[in-house]
């Protein structure tokens, strides 16, 4: 009787420890989602704001369009993190009780559908930007007279809803998103059961995965013309530092999309075709974790990797590093300052076209001989 007792005990206590153990994983995993939530909608808020603000600047110019894009990419992280982030809040503070709170699955099928829309969106873009800078490097005339804001409207307006099209499929065929076994988020039926639900995860992961090898591409051959036009002395023209200052927005964002994207991607393509295991679903939620910080750190690209902050670090690494740096600072900072000595020039109440003629020779032996400071 006595062993019994202690028997019973020890269950008791293990019961117990495993409650408050649950219950504190729970209450974990509730203040990380809170922080993160937060932090991506006050991130994307003061990022929205700076591209609004640039975008009034240079609605008439080759700029226009790619902010056109960057904003609608912030605008779509941002309510990425608010709708999706309140579905989890809700889930968790019903202690994931799906049966009870959605028995038809129509919450299910709508937080399904939006982790696919707010995924798939963010790529396309990125990829449609990294396009949009190539044609404007390699093709200036062409983009200037053929690129306009009302097909770039038009166009966004075709990923969004091609986007909510792949996002639909599942319910329109009857294979509706399925709770995932962590009971915090619903997906794609995953493991072999028919070709329907190998072809639909498949479709996201390869739309996603070209998004990224686009990027990729564009990107390299955006920066190698500009590397080779400033080598040949053709990068001093007006607006070049606008486009040293996109291409490094670019190749951030499209690192920060690989990083976050890519091993969730190669995970649905893999759990897609293949019999799941508790292990396959761990990773898959640690791989959802990581997508949903490219929705925090890409309105950060935009806040820190602007032109006035990039002249900034550039001064900083010539202090730092001295002359070790100085033919790759010059190499930039006359990109940056370039574009801007012409209107800082010619707002002087003293200038003529007589005196900018005059002073144009010693300028450019000054800019030859000196890097600028």
């Amino acid at each position: 009787t006595a062993m019994s007792g202690n028997i019973t005990v020890t269950l008791g206590l293990s019961a117990v420890n495993s409650s408050n153990t649950t219950r504190t994983r729970v209450e974990l995993s509730v203040i990380v989602s809170i922080i993160s939530m937060t932090v991506g909608i006050l991130s994307n808020s003061l990022a929205l704001f700076i591209l609004v603000k640039a975008y009034r600047r240079f609605k008439l110019k080759s700029k226009a369009s790619f902010l056109l894009f960057a904003t609608g990419l912030v605008v779509t992280d941002f309510l990425g993190h608010l709708i999706n982030g309140s579905i989890v809040l809700h889930v968790y503070c019903l202690h994931k009780e799906w049966e009870r709170f959605d028995p038809q699955k129509v919450l299910c099928g709508f937080f399904g559908a939006s982790m696919v829309f707010f995924g798939l969106c963010p790529l396309l873009l990125g990829s449609v930007m990294a396009v949009e800078r190539c044609v404007g490097v390699t093709m200036p005339i062409f983009h200037s007279t053929k690129v306009t804001s009302r097909h770039m409207k038009k166009l966004m307006a075709v990923i969004w809803l091609s986007a909510m099209l792949v996002a639909l499929l599942p319910i329109v065929a009857g294979k509706p998103y399925e709770v995932q076994k962590s009971g915090s988020w619903c997906f794609f039926k995953m493991g072999k059961s028919d070709w329907l639900d190998v072809f639909f995860p498949m479709l996201f992961s390869v739309l996603g995965l070209l998004s990224l090898a686009v990027s990729i591409l564009c990107n390299t051959v955006t920066g190698v013309t500009l590397i080779r036009s400033k080598m040949k002395n053709q990068g001093h023209r007006k607006g070049t530092s606008h486009h040293f200052e996109m291409i490094c927005q670019l190749l951030a964002i499209m690192l920060v999309s690989c990083i976050c994207w890519g091993p969730f991607l190669v995970n649905v393509i893999i759990g897609s075709t293949q019999t799941q295991d508790d292990r396959s679903y761990e990773r898959m939620l640690l791989a959802v974790r990581m997508a949903t910080w490219n929705q925090i750190l890409d309105p950060w690209v935009y806040i820190l990797l602007r032109k006035a902050v990039l002249k900034k670090l550039f001064l900083i690494t010539k202090e730092c590093c001295g002359h070790k740096v100085i033919s790759i600072y010059k190499w930039n900072c006359s990109s940056i300052k370039g574009s801007m000595k012409d209107s800082s020039i010619s707002s002087r109440p003293d200038f003529s076209v007589s005196s900018s003629v005059r002073k144009s020779t010693p300028n450019t032996v000054t800019h030859c001989s000196a890097p600028c400071t």
